[in-house]
């Protein structure tokens, strides 16, 4: 697997796509194809969803490949842009339903920021029920190239059986499991094949003058000829070819496979698109980490540029292994060499995305940053013994999972994508650590202040034998405007209270509003220290601060005190097909709608704004996905605080 016969280096493809396109499908079914399967599940229909990239090796045709299988659900995007930085080409894998191709608009959006060469692989074609026709029509609002369809499926009457290939005018018929078989294009598509291939023709020569000149004069390109435009046209991002197949019967999957032999740029073009000087010294980057039990720490990362060797220094870390993942098993290398993608062993101090290089400190590379997070979970032992475990675990899960957020102001709380994202970080605690936790909605940062100011006494007066406790103070407590915080202000005139005890009395006051009297911090006040009265002996720091407390404590009961909740501007982002039900979805949750456009860069796409109660986004995520398709997410700040008279 090191190399091959022709010296080829490794290439690599991502395979990105929804949940349920039949991506992870795709992957087996490329793997088996090659001569390297993977352990399949009993029943592909009850798969699991992928939650991690899964990492796979293999020759195709002498070549060395590195397949990623990266996971659907928008609640693990993180880990897909992360995979797609490091691959040459990516393959969107979706169906063959109109009303499903909005679901890789965000994808489509990624691959077309990062500059990925991508083709698109319309799954499943055995459940067509239309025409590709439309679901290329559907896609190609979402897709920033023209897409060029290289297959047409074949009927017989309402299945499809096997494909036309435009560029070479061949047919073939499906067999299940094995390489499809050449048959005669049937009679009754020759007219439809010519226009679809002359669509195809046409929308490559926009992009060669040589090949336009060819249509204009009506005469016919060879296949070599649309080949190399094809090839040419998809690295740069000029179209967007296009195949279908039905991976679960590894239909279509070999001619995948030399579509993708024959497209996908070499190394040293991706490595120039992110800007490597091709011939540098070794640089790598790792994209995911893992803890693998007994195998250590590993880091999955792409080699940009060199040949880096087993037992290398990265990062200040000697190097414990290279790893290939064959047939499904990790399989120690001696080296790993421009393009590959391989698994280091035992980098302890490295973090994922870290740019690496045997030669000291390369300048680092750029690595997607994971989007904000929309859903939070507190969770904590159901043994106080394991705090200490989970503290480590946590830790670690960070470290692999980089759009995990963890907090621990008062409770442990973990942060991230939605639901699933968290339940899997739960989960992976139980089944890796042995933890067993309990979960439970997050606290809210609920506040207190007061509405009216009110004038206090307190006095502490106490006799125990030897020096008593004596302080006496009077305080007015105010209103401030709300965000103005905490102030103290000294207006004690005559030494009644003598100036080394007055900043005990601030002090004391200021504690005072760590809890008012709904048990909340207290906030936007102001304490006026007006008198009081000591005693020689019997005054002290303490006597002060304890007198303070008992006027504070009475007066904020006294001043008619309010909650108040923190509220968040909310931007909500929805294909405009969901606009409407976004506004109603934010109203319904005590928010107030502030306007609504476009979105930026986003074709089809709007941006709501609303200001709205943080107790009322807790599963905000789970219905505005619901009601969009998976599609819907939203960002958050803090805005301000209001008064509430929700009961907390």
């Amino acid at each position: 697997m090191s190399g091959t016969k022709n010296g080829r280096s490794p290439r690599s493809v991502a395979l990105v796509g929804p949940n349920s396109s039949g991506k992870s499908t795709l992957f087996e079914a490329l793997l088996d194809t090659a001569g390297a399967p993977v352990k399949r599940p009993a029943d592909p229909r009850n798969r699991p969803m992928t939650t991690e990239i899964r990492l796979g090796h293999c020759t195709y045709l002498g070549d060395p490949w590195c397949i990623l299988d990266c996971p659907g659900s928008i609640e693990f995007t993180h880990q897909t842009c992360a995979a797609l930085a490091m691959v040459d080409i990516a393959v969107v894998v979706c169906e063959p339903s109109p009303a499903k191709t909005a679901m890789v608009a965000p994808l489509l959006k990624t691959l077309r920021d990062q500059g990925v060469p991508h083709m698109v692989f319309i799954n499943k074609i055995d459940t067509l029920d239309g025409s590709v026709a439309d679901t290329l029509s559907s896609l190609q609002q979402y897709a920033g190239s023209p897409l060029v369809l290289r297959q047409m499926p074949i009927f017989d009457g309402q299945t499809v059986t096997g494909y036309v290939d435009l560029m070479s005018e061949r047919a073939y018929r499906y067999r299940k499991g094995e390489a499809s078989e050449l048959m005669h294009i049937p009679a009754d598509m020759v007219a439809e094949e010519q226009e679809a291939l002359g669509r195809l023709v046409e929308t490559l020569a926009d992009h060669d003058d040589a090949l336009l000149e060819k249509v204009l004069e009506d005469i016919k390109p060879t296949p070599e000829e649309l080949y190399r435009d094809m090839r040419k046209d998809l690295v740069n991002g000029a179209v967007i070819e296009v195949l279908v197949g039905a991976a679960e019967n590894a239909n279509g999957v070999r001619r995948l496979w030399k579509a993708l032999r024959h497209d996908t740029p070499d190394p040293t073009e991706a490595a120039e698109r992110r800007s490597i000087i091709p011939g540098g010294a070794a640089r790598a980057q790792v994209f995911k980490t893992v803890y693998a039990g007994h195998t250590g720490k590993l880091s999955f990362a792409r080699v940009w540029s060199g040949t880096i060797t087993d037992g290398a220094q990265l990062g200040g870390t000697r190097l414990g292994g290279i790893y290939r993942y064959v047939n499904g098993d990790l399989t120690k290398v001696p080296e790993a060499k421009q393009g590959d993608i391989v698994a280091f062993g035992r980098l302890d101090a490295v973090r994922t995305g870290a740019t690496l290089s045997p030669g000291g400190q390369p300048e680092a590379l750029p690595f997607p940053k994971p989007a904000p997070p929309v859903y939070s979970m507190a969770v904590s032992t159901t043994d106080r013994k394991d705090d200490v475990k989970l503290s480590s675990a946590l830790h670690k899960l960070a470290e692999e999972d980089p759009s995990l957020f963890i907090t621990q102001a008062g409770e442990t709380v973990l942060h991230g994508q939605g639901e699933i994202h968290l339940q899997t970080t739960v989960d992976h605690l139980a089944r890796d650590y042995g933890l067993t936790l309990a979960v439970h909605k997050p606290a809210i940062a609920y506040k207190e202040t007061i509405r009216k100011p009110v004038h206090e006494h307190g006095r502490l007066k106490r006799q125990t034998g030897g020096h008593g406790q004596f302080a006496d103070v009077t305080i007015d407590i105010a209103p401030r405007a709300r965000g103005e915080g905490f102030q103290f202000i000294d207006k004690v005139v005559g030494g009644s209270v003598p100036r080394n005890f007055i900043p005990a009395v601030s002090a004391a006051a200021e504690e005072a509003t760590v809890k008012g009297p709904f048990g909340y911090p207290v906030v936007d006040v102001s304490v006026t220290l007006v008198d009081g009265g000591f005693h020689s002996v019997d005054s002290s720091d303490m006597a002060f601060k304890t007198a303070t407390q008992i006027a504070m404590k009475e007066g904020l009961a006294k001043a008619d005190p309010v909650l108040l909740e923190p509220v968040d501007h909310v931007t909500i982002s929805v294909p405009n097909d969901y606009t409407a039900r976004a506004q109603r979805l934010l109203t319904g949750r005590r928010g107030q709608i502030l306007g609504f456009a476009e979105r930026s860069g986003w074709p089809g796409w709007d941006n709501v704004e609303a200001l709205v109660p943080e107790a009322e986004l807790h599963d905000l995520i789970i219905e505005l996905r619901s009601q969009t398709m998976g599609l819907g997410t939203f960002w958050k700040k803090f805005d301000h605080l209001a008064e509430t008279r929700a009961i907390p």
